[in-house]
Order: C-alpha cells, then sequence, then structure tokens
C-alpha cells in the first residue's frame, strides 16, 4: 500500500496555522472560535468588526474552495435532527466547561505551549475516541 500525502489536509492546515499566527501576532488575539463567537453574541466597543470579518471568511471559505480546485468532503444523511441538536448542545456545553473550543485550545494553546489546552486536546481526544467507538461498534 503505498502513502499518498493529502494535499487538501496539508494545505488547510497551513492556512490555519498562518491565520491563527496572523491573528495573534497583528491583533493579539487567539484564533478560538467559540470565543470569537461569543464575543459576537455580547459586543464590546472596537471588537464586532474583526469578529464578524472572521466569522464571514471561515464561512466564505468553504464556498469558495470548490472555485479553486478543493474538493469538500460527502455530507452523510442526517438520522435525526433531535441527535443533531443535541451533540450541539453538548459541545456548547464543553465549550463553556473546558473554557473554550478545539480550535483555540489544539490549534492556538498547544502552538503556545500552554499545559492547559494541552490536557484539553488530549481530553477533547480521548472523548472523540469513545464517541466513534461507542457510535460504531455499540450502537
Amino acid at each position: 500500500m503505498a502513502f499518498e500525502i493529502p494535499w487538501d489536509a496539508l494545505t488547510g492546515g497551513i492556512l490555519l496555522g498562518i491565520s491563527a499566527s496572523g491573528l495573534l501576532l497583528l491583533n493579539g488575539r487567539i484564533a478560538g472560535i467559540s470565543g470569537i463567537v461569543s464575543g459576537l453574541l455580547t459586543p464590546k466597543q472596537g471588537e464586532v468588526s474583526w469578529r464578524l470579518l472572521f466569522v464571514i471568511g471561515m464561512l466564505a471559505s468553504g464556498l469558495l474552495a470548490p472555485a479553486v480546485g478543493f474538493t469538500l468532503p460527502e455530507t452523510l444523511p442526517v438520522s435525526s435532527f433531535f441527535w443533531v441538536g443535541l451533540a450541539g448542545l453538548l459541545v456548547g456545553i464543553g465549550t463553556k466547561v473546558g473554557n473554550g473550543c478545539t480550535s483555540g485550545h489544539g490549534i492556538c494553546g498547544m502552538g503556545r505551549l500552554s499545559k492547559r489546552s494541552i490536557v484539553a486536546t488530549c481530553i477533547f481526544m480521548a472523548v472523540a475516541i469513545a464517541t466513534v467507538f461507542v457510535r460504531l461498534h455499540v450502537l
């Protein structure tokens, strides 16, 4: 079996690193999505424009990716909107309890060698692995 480089994933990772580093270096802000969006829900003076542009850029990149040659993954059929809603609620609760999301801890925090972020990311991954195992082998 030959190894092939997943170019789309590699390019995406590089772009994430550049954008997170750029936001930190140029604006002094962490590119944690939960913090950016919560700052839009409870706006402070001078904080709305960059947050709004960040979210718009994130959404636009998904729409523009096919136009520049990237393939988007196939979507899976949603078996139940109840489960999707419950999953979203649990993610939101976990984000609040963990003081951040995977992008804030996993990309930005670990890049800054934050012990709290390293622990949080390890917990995120352990729960994700357990969830996939239960979903595939138990339910």
